[in-house]
């Protein structure tokens, strides 16, 4: 029968009650198998969509501070990171000027010298070793970036360099 009518198939290029169907429901057809009515809140108005530009807008609110906290945690970590990194590069500075044999600078002075204004404000050296060698330990709190978020403890990074060998006379 729908050869007679020139169709393909079971809807195709059929004409039905609301127009062409291909069988997809992306025809010319209006609301052929659409479900049912949206109602009044997609109803086009002078400029377009009614009331359904607002909603994006709500939904981009409500997920806004999640975005928030999850951009503040990834600069929590870099934060961690780079202070950890810090106290690295001041116990090697510290131990390095402990086992110098010129006095110019003290192991504490080195240590701070070596690393930034803030992360040295929040360290502390601590000497030690023996046996030939001097070790240093710098721990460095780690400032919290996330409001609410404190806690995150400290970061502790040791060093050793070999005391230089004594001359006999």
């Amino acid at each position: 029968m729908n050869a007679e009518r020139g169709g393909t198939g079971r809807h195709g290029g059929v004409p039905g009650r609301f127009g062409y169907r291909n069988g997809h429901g992306n025809g010319p057809a209006t609301g052929a198998g659409r479900g049912p009515d949206p109602g009044p809140a997609s109803v086009p108005g002078p400029g377009g969509r009614a009331r359904d530009r607002g909603q994006a807008a709500v939904e981009y609110l409500g997920f806004l501070p999640i975005l928030l906290l999850v951009g503040l945690a990834g600069l929590q970590l870099g934060v961690a990171a780079y202070a950890a990194q810090q106290a690295g590069t001041a116990a090697r500075a510290a131990a390095r000027a402990a086992s110098d044999d010129e006095e110019a600078t003290s192991p504490d002075a080195a240590a701070e010298a070596a690393v930034s204004g803030w992360v040295a404000s929040r360290s502390s050296v601590s000497p030690g070793g023996g046996n030939g060698e001097v070790t240093y330990t710098v721990t460095v709190e780690i400032p919290s970036v996330v409001p609410f978020w404190n806690g995150l403890g400290s970061v502790t990074k040791s060093a050793t360099m070999p005391l230089p060998a004594e001359e006999d006379e």
